[in-house]
């Protein structure tokens, strides 16, 4: 990819999906701003580039107007609260995010005449009629549901990229990220994988809520950075699904999870969540066709790499690379 020192902005760059992103801009030769609030996200994500020459870290609520110095080819909006423990929360602050945070990016992206890219979720198909969900899938969201800060706000994000790009010419993209893991993630992060792997390294049964037999299809983060990079380079418009396309019911998860780990401690029920929705697999074909992009990690040798990286944290500290 020909990108040499072209400049990217990566809001919520010190998060999970963030910092990696950011470490994969700067291998390909680009200047790198992340704009964060540290909020949610962690300034130890960042250890090992904060000294780069190409990197620059500014500290900034979104929620406030602001702008990039000079230009900028990709912009890459990716700051909000993203696990369900965060943005319920804080839900005010992702409605916030997720609706003036966004109009804030946007603006500030066209500003510095930069190709804007929208990390939406999987979430917009809220507990889905259709499966597995493909692009055109309008989704079954409940709007005063537990889940619905972040699912809304995520929707609404992405009627605005779209009015922008119609009405005041920004070039927007839409990524709709379903269920991502891998090295990095935060130990008190909440979502099912960090929960699985933690409770496995030290012994404990996994959690399964509900009946276990819901299912979810996890990308690894290796992957979900390369397609993200994909569709800021190639342009297109979307929404376009990123995830991996293998599906497992949480109970074949949490097998996994201990076959890799050596845990024996086996599993344990408890309630299930209220408003989980019961399946979620994405269809990637459009991605295949407009990115050339699919995943190449499988879930087994995904966790096995998630589990490696847990193992050599103290589960005390928290994240860091």
């Amino acid at each position: 990819m020909s990108v040499k020192r072209k400049t990217a902005v990566v809001t919520g760059g010190a998060g999970f999906i963030g910092a990696h992103l950011c470490r994969r801009l700067l291998d390909e030769g680009m200047r790198v701003i992340c704009v964060d609030s540290l909020i949610t996200g962690g300034a130890l994500n960042l250890r090992g580039i904060k000294n780069n020459p190409f990197f620059e870290f500014i500290r900034s609520d979104i929620n406030k107007p602001f702008k990039v110095t000079g230009r900028a080819e990709f912009f890459f909006h990716l700051a909000c609260p993203a696990s369900p423990r965060d943005y319920m929360r804080l839900p005010l602050l992702t409605l916030r995010t997720g609706s003036i945070g966004t109009l804030n990016c946007m603006e500030a992206a066209k500003a510095a005449k930069a190709r804007f890219i929208l990390a939406s979720t999987s979430e917009v198909y809220g507990d889905p009629l259709q499966h597995p969900q493909r692009e055109d899938y309008f989704g079954n969201v409940d709007p005063v549901g537990p889940r619905s800060c972040y699912d809304e706000a995520k929707r609404f994000s992405e009627a605005a990229a779209s009015a922008y790009r119609k009405s005041a010419k920004l070039d927007a993209c839409i990524a709709r990220i379903f269920n991502t893991y891998g090295e990095g993630m935060r130990v008190s992060d909440g979502r099912v994988v960090s929960n699985m792997i933690c409770a496995a390294i030290a012994g404990r049964p996994l959690s399964v809520n509900g009946d276990g037999k819901q299912t979810r299809s996890f990308c690894y983060i290796t992957d979900m950075v390369e397609g993200l990079l994909c569709l800021g380079i190639r342009g297109a418009a979307g929404p376009v699904n990123l995830g991996n396309p293998q599906e497992v019911t949480m109970l074949e998860l949490a097998r996994m999870v201990n076959l890799v780990s050596g845990n024996r401690s086996g599993v344990k029920f408890l309630p299930a969540f209220p408003g989980d929705p019961r399946k979620r697999k994405p269809d990637i074909s459009l991605a295949v066709r407009l990115l050339g992009w699919k995943p190449k990690v499988g879930l087994q040798q995904g966790l096995r790499n998630t589990c490696a990286w847990f193992r050599g944290k103290s589960l005390k500290t928290g994240s860091g690379f």
